[in-house]
């Protein structure tokens, strides 16, 4: 028989959760909906961690690995951001960049050495 365990998060993952929370600018009214989502992402990355785990035990060595980062890919580095920033932006006559392009963008100006 096969042995089911309950999708609960620890208490002091939890109170990590609570603490990032507090830190965070996150208004107060969204309190839940912040615990809600992290407890959404805990529980989605044990079910990920457990399929590669049973995938990997039946011999499947480059399905998990595959799996996982289909389910998981890596967000697009600051470079990237800016660039599809950039490629997103009007480029015609008055043109013009969101806010949150021009941050993007920035950002990974000074993030370049100075010669």
């Amino acid at each position: 028989m096969t042995e089911h365990s309950p999708f609960t998060p620890p208490l002091e993952l939890v109170k990590q959760w609570q603490e990032a929370w507090y830190r965070s600018k996150v208004k107060p009214a969204e309190y839940e909906l912040y615990i809600a989502n992290c407890a959404a992402a805990w529980g989605a990355d044990q079910e990920l961690e457990a399929c590669c785990a049973w995938l990997k035990s039946e011999g499947h060595e480059y399905e998990h690995e595959a799996l996982f980062a289909a389910r998981r890919p890596k967000p697009p580095s600051l470079k990237e951001q800016a660039l599809m920033a950039l490629e997103d932006g009007d480029t015609g006559p008055g043109a013009s960049l969101t806010p949150t392009e021009v941050s993007i963008i920035r950002r990974a100006l000074e993030a370049l050495p100075d010669d």
